[in-house]
């Protein structure tokens, strides 16, 4: 089975995977989640090569990282950073965000490929990058946790599809001024701004 992005596969009618080695496989596209941007594939074959998965729950902030991909189409690739953030939410790139954010040069090209710490362990799929136009590396770039996909892929290899729960609420942040309308102390949490007629949240 092999990790990658959703938008690396989405619209493919044929997909092929090339190995370090020069080996070629057809590979079948056992499912795809658009809302986290993973797909896993599967290719037949032997004495294929495997990474350690990681936990990226344990990722810190200014923890050496690796992000190995195929930038621009020039051959694999390795570049060196650090972690500048995790749990990076609210850039309107996926529908679920949870990103680990690094400045290890991603390009286009390094979509789908792994973001591994210094053991080798996969903690990311680097999936996005913040370029403001230019098309290449600001040094912002990120990705998916593994475990997040993780849980994604075990789903799609289960049953074919992600299935997700459903609260039935419109959360907001917490900002000084709702804090203050409020008479909150602490700016934290979260305000109900909605709640969805009939859903599970209503009924509860």
């Amino acid at each position: 089975y092999v990790l990658t992005n959703n938008h690396v596969v989405d619209g493919a009618t044929d997909v092929q995977v090339t190995l370090s080695d020069k080996r070629e496989f057809k590979a079948h596209v056992v499912g795809r989640d658009a809302k986290t941007d993973i797909a896993v594939l599967k290719i037949d074959g032997e004495n294929l090569p495997y990474i350690t998965i990681g936990d990226s729950s344990k990722v810190q902030i200014g923890d050496f990282v690796l992000a190995i991909g195929n930038p621009f189409g020039v051959g694999q690739t390795v570049t060196m950073g650090i972690v500048s953030a995790t749990s990076r939410g609210g850039l309107g790139i996926e529908d679920y965000e949870d990103f680990i954010q690094t400045d290890a040069p991603i390009n286009p090209g390094n979509s789908g490929g792994a973001l591994v710490n210094d053991r080798g362990e996969l903690i990311g799929i680097n999936t996005a990058i913040l370029s403001h136009g230019s098309g290449g590396n600001q040094g912002i770039g990120f990705a998916v946790p593994v475990n997040l996909a993780r849980q994604v892929t075990d789903q799609i290899l289960k049953t074919g599809k992600v299935v997700r729960a459903y609260l039935g609420i419109v959360p907001q942040d917490v900002t000084p001024a709702i804090a203050k309308a409020f008479d909150a102390k602490q700016q934290q949490g979260a305000l109900v701004g909605d709640v969805s007629p009939n859903g599970p949240a209503q009924k509860a």
